[in-house]
């Protein structure tokens, strides 16, 4: 009989944690570590204007505003899944979509357990609700068509094909799409987690 044991994918953090990434444990996952990977993490694959990247940590932010401003406001544990859509890609990095489909299954299958050990650590249920899923995907595709108009030189017509209509005015959230370096990003992270971690129960 074989005593081959499963393979591991370990990656450690700077916490100290070593996180299984095939197979995660909420145990390993922590917020400094995410905060850290997303602030260093380009949307776009770096394709923006200004000296600096425009990160997933910033990203994460702007999409908990706009799904926090799309409708009567939703509370903070929902707020919290919105900040954390994107938690996977401290460890997996920020594909684009045309590339994710290329990878297929595998990368799908890897992203939903870390978002499952995220989900699970911070107190959300590990699988969200599909009418939360829903708003926060249209929050993450109104974010998509401001940043791409905005700082990744894309015409406002060919963003809307992609991404839909905006239905909210960039020029509200223009202190989220500025780029900023990455330690700001980072701390600003941490911030708004704490605040939304603090006002939200356990599921």
């Amino acid at each position: 009989m074989s005593d081959r044991r499963k393979p591991r994918a370990w990656q450690r953090m700077l916490s100290g944690r070593r996180l299984d990434i095939i197979d995660p444990s909420p145990l390993d996952v922590e917020i400094a570590d995410i905060a850290h990977g997303l602030a260093r993490v380009a949307r776009w694959n770096g394709q923006t204007r200004g000296p600096e990247i425009f990160s997933v940590a910033q990203h994460a932010l702007l999409v908990e505003a706009l799904f926090s401003e799309a409708g009567p406001v939703p509370p903070a544990h929902d707020r919290l899944a919105a900040l954390l859509h994107d938690g996977p890609e401290y460890v997996i990095g920020d594909l684009i979509s045309p590339f994710k489909a290329a990878v297929g299954g595998d990368y799908k299958r890897i992203e939903t357990r870390l978002m499952r050990a995220i989900h699970v650590r911070f107190g959300l249920p590990a699988d969200l609700a599909p009418d939360l899923v829903k708003r926060i995907k249209a929050a993450d595709r109104l974010s998509a068509f401001l940043e791409a108009t905005t700082l990744a030189g894309f015409e406002a017509g060919e963003a809307r094909k992609l991404f839909g209509a905006p239905t909210l005015a960039a020029e509200r959230f223009a202190g989220f799409l500025e780029p900023m370096r990455p330690v700001e990003a980072e701390a600003r992270f941490l911030v708004r987690f704490a605040e939304l971690d603090a006002a939200a129960p356990a599921a």
